[in-house]
């Protein structure tokens, strides 16, 4: 699914929203059932959540997978990973990964593994994640993502995509995931300039 937003439809300053409660479990069914062949049949899988809303976005689709591919339950863990505020304002000049308890040791050799995080903009949060995995040995390793912009600057894709969208570079989208917000929905913020 891919949708075009036209700038004049929505003037600067303006939010709205794109897709809405009662329509994103079908998109996360739809990653489910992009995900399923690149995960089924594989003794040992692990599908890893990029902090924040990638991480409750990493368990509806393992539940989706789990419920209607009968995916035996998966390794489930979360990396944090930061370089941008939720505004997209830069936080962090190289994108930041904290490792948490025991993730150092972290040994994932023969794991097919996915990665799951909410927009893939520039790129830098999902390709950090996929270079620090890459070390761990997996012997596959995929990216999900809810909102893909097409605009990703580094050499990268998402080889799971629930919604493709193409908005004006400095808009902002915003994924909101439960717990993190309250209604599970993707909305774009139209900005009038480009973020600091």
């Amino acid at each position: 699914m891919t949708v075009q937003i036209d700038p004049e439809d929505h003037p600067p300053g303006t939010r709205f929203l794109l897709y809405a409660p009662y329509q994103m479990q079908a998109i996360i069914n739809n990653m489910a059932a992009q995900a399923a062949p690149l995960l089924m049949g594989a003794d040992k899988v692990a599908i890893i959540g990029i902090l924040r809303r990638g991480a409750p976005l990493a368990d509806r689709l393992t539940e989706a997978l789990v419920q209607q591919f009968k995916l035996p339950v998966p390794l489930r863990l979360d990396l944090k990973i930061k370089r941008y505020a939720d505004d997209l304002t830069l936080l962090h000049p190289e994108t930041q990964l904290t490792e948490q308890v025991g993730q150092a040791a972290l040994d994932l050799a023969g794991y097919r593994v996915l990665v799951v995080d909410d927009v893939l903009y520039t790129g830098h949060s999902v390709m950090r994640a996929v270079e620090w995995l890459a070390k761990k040995s997996p012997a596959a390793l995929y990216t999900a993502v809810l909102a893909d912009r097409h605009v990703a600057q580094l050499p990268l894709r998402a080889d799971v995509v629930g919604v493709h969208l193409q908005v004006a570079p400095p808009d902002v989208v915003e994924c909101h995931v439960p717990p993190y917000e309250a209604c599970f929905q993707i909305e774009v913020l139209r900005l009038d300039h480009e973020p600091v």
